[in-house]
């Protein structure tokens, strides 16, 4: 037992210099969180240290020292050709000059084409993640920055004259940030969304009906590689991008990455438990069920494609579910197998 006197309790004043506050003394966490011991932590450094010692990207150095070899391999050939042909006759050395210069220029016009396709991509995503952001923070200046940006990317769109005119009108008047984002999303996203939507489905059925009477499988892998390229082109030209091919295919590297954070084909949803927990695949014929499934994949490529061109995330309106874009697919299915049944 404790020999010592308990103390009896005293008044005293918070400012005073004298007292110092301590935790218990039999507190086992007492002499590990420590502030100051917290604060003197070397672990900010070795992260730090460990982000600024990264390997040397020699991957990058063999690329571009590889096209720098190629460039001026074709270049030196080029060359060589003009010299040759006008040793042989001076106005086909001159025609020769001329065919360089065209494809000279054209070659600068497809580059000046595909880095403003990337820069209006990459525009779009980080206007995306300062939405969602201020969708957070709901700071009012960030959401009318924001708006203004969305608006400058739709002037392009003569069917948003209206809702472009109605939403400026609003960008002088006190509203929070979050509710500025949902407005324009209400306004602007309102109508691409439904023309999206539309897309993704008329795409789900080509895919279906082909990949139902195609008697080859790489036909059905072709055919199904072309609509989703074209499907995530047309709804990248829907929200305002302009995908290049190089554009392109970073724009299908953040589908698939979208499809993979995801989880591929979402195994709750309502039209998945049609197909698959009332046995409909099982009813429809081989190549019938293919069609389905294939088409109910390029739906869900839709879906994820429409989650990566928008401009803004989803706040104020839905999200595009899979039986809303592919519902089509599964009835069309299932009265073409009654059809085919006496």
């Amino acid at each position: 037992m404790n020999a010592q006197r308990p103390r009896k309790p005293a008044v005293f004043a918070t400012d005073d210099p004298n007292v110092v506050v301590t935790g218990p003394k039999d507190d086992p966490l007492a002499d590990i969180l420590r502030p100051a011991e917290l604060e003197q932590s070397p672990l900010p450094e070795l992260v730090e240290a460990k982000r600024r010692k990264r390997r040397f990207p020699w991957r990058n150095v063999l690329l571009w020292a590889t096209g720098g070899l190629i460039s001026l391999g074709i270049g030196l050939a080029v060359t060589q050709l003009i010299e040759d042909l006008f040793a042989r006759f001076v106005p086909l050395g001159w025609l020769s000059v001329g065919l360089a210069g065209a494809a000279m220029l054209a070659l600068i016009a497809i580059i000046a084409r595909e880095w403003s396709g990337l820069s209006r991509l990459a525009k779009i995503e980080k206007l995306r993640e300062r939405a969602t952001e201020t969708l957070v923070t709901d700071n009012r200046s960030d959401g009318q920055a924001i708006v203004r940006d969305l608006l400058a990317i739709e002037s392009q769109v003569p069917n948003l004259a209206r809702s472009r005119a109605t939403l400026e009108s609003h960008l002088g008047e006190i509203i929070d940030g979050a509710d500025l984002i949902r407005l324009a999303e209400r306004e602007l996203m309102t109508p691409l969304d439904r023309e999206a939507r539309r897309l993704v489905s008329n795409a789900a059925k080509r895919v279906s009906i082909v990949t139902a009477v195609s008697p080859r499988a790489s036909v059905d892998m072709f055919f199904v590689l072309i609509t989703a390229l074209g499907l995530a082109r047309n709804l990248a030209l829907l929200y305002g991008g302009r995908p290049g091919t190089f554009g392109l295919i970073r724009l299908m590297r953040h589908v698939i990455a979208h499809l993979t954070i995801t989880g591929g084909m979402a195994a709750g949803d309502s039209l998945l438990q049609q197909v698959i927990g009332h046995g409909l695949a099982a009813r429809l014929s081989a190549r019938l069920g293919e069609g389905v499934l294939n088409g109910m994949l390029t739906a869900r490529l839709g879906i994820a494609a429409i989650e990566v061109t928008r401009p803004l995330p989803f706040a104020a309106l839905p999200r595009p579910t899979l039986s809303e874009v592919a519902g089509g697919i599964v009835r069309s299915a299932e009265q073409a197998e009654k059809a085919k049944t006496p």
